[in-house]
């Protein structure tokens, strides 16, 4: 990583869950990146902010399998989905990274996320822009996997604060 990387927390999973949260988040830095390599028995990954579960979230994603490309958007979510069909089995990798712009400043909070996994002989991959419509600083950041499904032990995420950029 370049000098203006700082590593804030890193959390490595020793069972499989539902969730990774980071907390207490300095508003030291100008962005945040966040890297999760791993895998997840379900096709999506969400993202929240300061446990805000109400309606201010929306996004617009492509991906693609190598034989056919996907498009959507989706406003008024409780969510930002930042990896549809990222994994889907807990055997096979995935990396999802996640550069969150002006997270302490005074302005709504932009997502910029890019994700691939293997499907063993294909895969996915995809690029997603996020919009949380709040102007609080991000002080929390919890991802979810999809439904009753959860991360798979020993997958890592990496939250990075980015200085001056």
């Amino acid at each position: 990583m370049p000098a203006t990387f700082e590593s804030i927390a890193t959390t490595t999973l020793g069972s499989a869950a539902s969730t990774i949260t980071f907390s207490s988040i300095p508003n030291t830095y100008t962005d945040l990146r966040l890297v999760i390599t791993g895998s997840c028995s379900a096709f999506a990954a969400y993202l929240q902010f300061n446990g805000i579960t109400t309606t201010t979230y929306s996004n617009t994603y492509l991906f693609g399998n190598g034989s056919s490309a996907q498009s959507s958007r989706q406003s008024n979510n409780n969510f930002i989905s930042i990896a549809p069909n990222w994994s889907g089995d807990s055997t096979k990798p995935g990396l999802i990274e996640l550069d969150i712009f002006s997270y302490a400043g005074a302005t709504n909070k932009t997502v910029l996320t890019s994700y691939s996994s293997d499907q063993n002989g294909s895969g996915y991959a995809g690029r997603l822009v996020g919009l949380w419509r709040s102007t609080n600083a991000i002080t929390q950041i919890t991802i979810t996997s999809g439904g009753a499904d959860t991360f798979s032990t020993g997958t890592t995420a990496t939250l990075y604060g980015i200085l001056k950029a």
